[in-house]
């Protein structure tokens, strides 16, 4: 069983090896919370696009092109490509991340661009109650969500993408005592269902004062991620002489 995780003790080494993957986790899950926030902001506030839930966009699409009405066709379409060219660009800045550290620092370089983006969005459409550049809002949305997709998915946690819970949702199912299953990692399963929850809720709440607020706590939570990263040595890589004895009381 992994042991919670915990900052650096003075005289102590950074890291055991089960704290590199608890502190991930950790991360991970508050990162999906970013989730459900700018995806409020995008079904809310630019007429029921998104800019993260990927498989939404499409089946928008999917309805718009069989002749539904009221759709914005143009827009999922632009919000899906924005999302892949995300993905791709964020794939490249994290393609060299060295993973012995428990947060590399190209996924936080990543993040930060991410960050850049939702706040230039923030700012074109501040005071507004509609975007000035609906389309162009969208799909800065959805490339800053492709980028944090593409970089939180090289760390290779199981069942936390960040982007989308069907699969966590899935597997919470599956493998639940009801699906005959163990329960395995149904806490963090759990908990990422319910950052998303909470990340909507939050963005949904501020979209009804307006529509450009509901990005700030998307913004503030992946800005924290960041500075946690940086205050907490995370970007350090793990090497053998920082591993440990774990002590008597814990084993």
């Amino acid at each position: 069983m992994s042991r919670p995780f915990s900052p650096r003790l003075p005289g102590q080494r950074r890291f055991l090896p089960d704290d590199v993957e608890d502190a991930r986790v950790v991360l991970l899950v508050v990162l999906t919370f970013v989730t459900g926030s700018v995806d409020a902001v995008s079904y809310l506030g630019l007429q029921r696009v998104f800019t993260a839930n990927m498989t939404g966009n499409v089946a928008l699409i999917g309805f718009a092109a069989g002749g539904a009405h009221g759709l914005p066709l143009v827009r999922s379409g632009l919000a899906l490509l924005a999302f892949v060219a995300g993905a791709a660009a964020g794939g490249r800045l994290v393609r060299s991340a060295d993973l012995r550290a428990p947060w590399p620092a190209r996924v936080t370089v990543a993040l930060l661009a991410s960050v850049g983006l939702l706040v230039i969005v923030f700012a074109t459409w501040v005071g507004r109650h509609h975007a000035p550049q609906a389309e162009l809002a969208a799909s800065a949305m959805a490339f800053a969500m492709g980028i944090q997709g593409a970089a939180t998915r090289k760390l290779g946690v199981a069942d936390l993408p960040t982007t989308v819970v069907t699969s966590t949702l899935t597997g919470l199912a599956a493998d639940s005592f009801l699906g005959g299953g163990t329960g395995v990692r149904w806490r963090r399963r759990a908990t990422s269902v319910a950052a998303l929850v909470l990340g909507a809720f939050s963005g949904g709440a501020l979209v009804q004062v307006s529509p450009s607020l509901g990005l700030l706590p998307g913004i503030g939570v992946l800005a924290a991620v960041c500075a946690v990263a940086t205050v907490h040595d995370l970007h350090a890589p793990v090497t053998a002489a920082d591993v440990m004895e774990q002590p008597a009381a814990a084993k």
